[in-house]
This record gives structure tokens, C-alpha cells and sequence, in this order.
């Protein structure tokens, strides 16, 4: 049987490979590689990592920014798109309007953080595990409130990305914005009254019950941290109410 000379083999056209990288960097989205809000790699670094030209690369690009999976970044680059740009807004503002709205977010929290931190406890791999153990441990040593805030965010996110879900973590995208508020909310005063040490234990549990595989009691670890914070909030809510209140009229 004579030898099959390859360079007579059809050779892929340019618009094959760049639909091939289109439905490589779907693939990375969808398995939550490559999150909502996440900046790309550069042209050059995508060509690189895949083996192809920049110019597959750009129609890649072009293609997913028309799909509306990718948007462009100013002053150059891409980004995953998520729904957080038409919700976030709205949202917030919702949010911010009304107490009872603050405390609604945050039982829908509970059920989604919940499920999410129950998924990671079955998902996570040991690298996402002991990012988690990592992100906690410089949550008590960061000083001031900024790095705390910024520690907490981290930590969520870290879980949600442990979970495997690509839809949560849009879903997460959503309320980012909001998210980012509640958990600076959370450390300040009047919110903590010296209770930072107990807000790290409650992660500490959420992080010890993952990295045994305990999807239960992971659960359980988020809905009694969220619990005790909206306990907090329904507290705060009451004591605003009161000193709004106007002053009774003196008896006759």
C-alpha cells in the first residue's frame, strides 16, 4: 500500500479554524473557565495557546462579540459578557429602596449559595480547595475593612467557581454589584459590634465542610452564616424604623 503523502490532504480553511477557536472559548465559558466579567487573553496569547493564526483568532473574537458572549473592553482587549449590565442598575436600585427588598436578597442568597457550596463540597478540586483555604486564611490576617471586604468577595466567588456551574456563576454576575454592597455592609460598624472573628468562623465551617466532601453540612455552614446575617439586617431594620418614627404627641 503506498504511502499517503499528507501535504495532498484538504487542508482546513480559514473560516473552519476560527469557527474550531469560536467553539474552543464557548467550551472554556461553559465550563466556568473563563467567568462573567473576565478579561481574554490577548490575541497573540489565544493564537499561542491554541496553535492558530491571530487572524483566526480576531474572527473567533468578532464572531462571539456578534453572538454576544464576548464584548469589547476599552482601551483594548475582551470580556465574557454577562446580564449584569441590564440588571445591575435596576437591581440595585431596588434593592436600596426599600429594607424588606435588602432581606428578600438575602433568603434568595441562602437558597443559592446553599446549593452552590453543596455542589462544591462534590466538585471542587483540591486546587480550588486549598484556594479556598488560602483566601480564609488571609481573611484574619487582613487589616481594615477594605481587605476584608475584598477577602469575603473573593471567598463567595471562589465557591461558586468550585461549584462547576457556569449558570450560577452568571447568576452570581448578576448581583455582583449588590453582593459587593451586603458584604461591605458586613464590615462595618454598626453591623459587626466585634463580630469579625465569628464572620471567619462561619467561613471557616463553609470551607472545612467542602474540603471533607460534606455536601450536607456545607450547605448548612452557608445557610447559618446568611441566616445570622439576615437576622442582622431584619435588626438593623426595626432599630431604623424606630428612631424614623415621629415623636408621639404629648397626652392631653
Amino acid at each position: 500500500m503506498p504511502d499517503t503523502d499528507d501535504s495532498l490532504s484538504p487542508q482546513p480553511s480559514a473560516q473552519r479554524i476560527s469557527e474550531w477557536v469560536a467553539q474552543q472559548l464557548l467550551d472554556r465559558i461553559a465550563r466556568g473557565e473563563l467567568v462573567p466579567g473576565e478579561r481574554l487573553p490577548g490575541e497573540r496569547q489565544l493564537a499561542e495557546q491554541l496553535r492558530v493564526s491571530r487572524v483566526s483568532v480576531r474572527a473567533a473574537l468578532q464572531k462571539l462579540k456578534t453572538q454576544g458572549f464576548l464584548t469589547a473592553v476599552q482601551g483594548g482587549g475582551t470580556r465574557v459578557v454577562s446580564s449584569a449590565g441590564v440588571m445591575d442598575g435596576a437591581l440595585t436600585a431596588m434593592v436600596r429602596s426599600k429594607h424588606d427588598n435588602l432581606c428578600d436578597l438575602v433568603e434568595i442568597r441562602m437558597a443559592l449559595e446553599s446549593w452552590a457550596a453543596r455542589r462544591a463540597a462534590l466538585r471542587a478540586t483540591e486546587e480550588q480547595i486549598a484556594g479556598l483555604g488560602h483566601i480564609l486564611a488571609g481573611m484574619g490576617e487582613t487589616k481594615g475593612d477594605g481587605g476584608r471586604v475584598a477577602s469575603d468577595m473573593d471567598f463567595h466567588v471562589a465557591v461558586a467557581q468550585a461549584a462547576g456551574s457556569p449558570v450560577y456563576l452568571h447568576l452570581l454576575s448578576t448581583i455582583r454589584d449588590i453582593l459587593s454592597d451586603m458584604v461591605e455592609m458586613h464590615h462595618t460598624e454598626p453591623f459587626m459590634e466585634g463580630h469579625e472573628a465569628l464572620m471567619i468562623e462561619h467561613h471557616r465551617a463553609i470551607y472545612e465542610a467542602i474540603a471533607r466532601r460534606d455536601a450536607d453540612a456545607a450547605a448548612q455552614a452557608v445557610t447559618a452564616h446568611l441566616g445570622w446575617v439576615l437576622a442582622r439586617y431584619r435588626a438593623m431594620g426595626i432599630s431604623e424604623q424606630t428612631a424614623a418614627r415621629p415623636p408621639s404627641p404629648p397626652a392631653a
